[in-house]
């Protein structure tokens, strides 16, 4: 017998947790320790640090996206939010117009229930589910924002698209939350987390979050037509030279984590941003770098997710100041 999917947050909504949490993430933003960084300003009373982010969410874009993986655009797209700023500072960022430019993001502050509204709208596009991308320094006004879409009519899964630098603390109050993670896995070697992405600490953190998300959510869970329901797919970039160490990160995903984990190996990466002068990232991976990882992949047993092809490099490219969508339609989305 078919059962109608529901989304976790519901249950915990209903028996009145949803509210606790969101209370306990919010008091923690007078002394923000929301992400890996604890910086300690207080959020409340407009004060920033690393994040440039105080008490207000700013939304640089939301969006139908058809160029997620295939299990979360579907045939109507992933309604996705970009939020502005971030908690890296990664120097081929592909999205650095709105996760570097913290001056011009201002612009883009909203409250709360604008923030609600947002996600109501795409859910009423047809979007498959709400995919908050560079969520990890507005977790608690996330989480506010879905108490007050919860009585409006929200019932799509809520996906958390992440750079991987996440405080588990907080990922842990997430639970029950979110139904869908999607981490990335950027590197494997912590001098290169602080040398591209100002993360000194990425591997242990992101690991963490990692085995902590798949705890809630285990693997991924699909409807009868192929779209995600609940789960944990991890991204990993290739990054030219073996700067994102892909045989270590891969391995402690099959071996640590599960062999049938779900993994989205990306082949896109651009030199961008501030990686154009920087030799070991000035340039587009090669056919050897890219058959290597997959040899990685085949060897592992990894046989759940998507592997990117060789000419992905510039179909995903973003522009978020052309007017409307920041993407252009994509030409060759994964396959599996």
């Amino acid at each position: 017998m078919n059962t109608v999917f529901e989304p976790s947050y519901l249950a915990i909504y209903n028996s009145g947790e949803l509210e606790r949490r969101a209370k306990a993430l919010e008091a923690r933003l007078a002394a923000c320790d929301i992400c890996p960084r604890e910086c300690g300003v207080n959020r409340l009373k407009g004060e920033r640090s690393f994040c440039h982010s105080a008490y207000l969410t700013i939304v640089s874009s939301a969006c139908a996206h058809h160029g997620e993986e295939p299990v979360l655009s579907g045939r109507r797209g992933s309604g996705t939010i970009f939020f502005g700023n971030c908690n890296m500072r990664c120097v081929f960022c592909q999205n650095f117009q709105i996760s570097q430019e913290w001056q011009a993001q201002q612009a883009n502050e909203i409250d709360t229930k604008a923030l609600a509204g947002e996600m109501l709208g795409l859910q009423n596009q047809g979007c498959h589910n709400i995919n908050f991308v560079s969520p990890s320094h507005f977790a608690p006004q996330i989480v506010r924002a879905v108490l007050e879409a919860v009585p409006m009519g929200l019932r799509v899964p809520l996906v958390y698209n992440t750079g991987g630098y996440d405080s588990l603390k907080t990922i842990k109050e997430l639970d029950g939350i979110i139904d869908i993670y999607l981490p990335d896995l950027r590197y494997s070697s912590d001098e290169h987390g602080k040398r591209y992405s100002q993360a000194p600490d990425y591997v242990s953190q992101s690991r963490a979050a990692i085995r902590e998300m798949f705890r809630q959510v285990g693997n991924l869970v699909t409807d009868k037509n192929g779209i995600a329901q609940k789960g944990l797919i991890v991204r990993h970039l290739i990054l030219p030279n073996g700067l994102a160490g892909s045989r270590e990160s891969l391995t402690w995903l099959a071996q640590e984590i599960s062999p049938e984990v779900t993994v989205s190996i990306m082949s896109q990466y651009y030199p961008t941003y501030r990686a154009t002068g920087i030799s070991p990232l000035s340039r587009k991976i090669t056919r050897l770098e890219y058959s290597e990882v997959v040899d990685v992949v085949n060897r592992l047993g990894l046989e759940n997710g998507w592997l990117q092809e060789m000419d992905s490099s510039e179909n995903y490219l973003p522009d978020f100041e052309r007017d409307g969508h920041p993407f252009e339609p994509v030409v060759n989305p994964p396959e599996k």
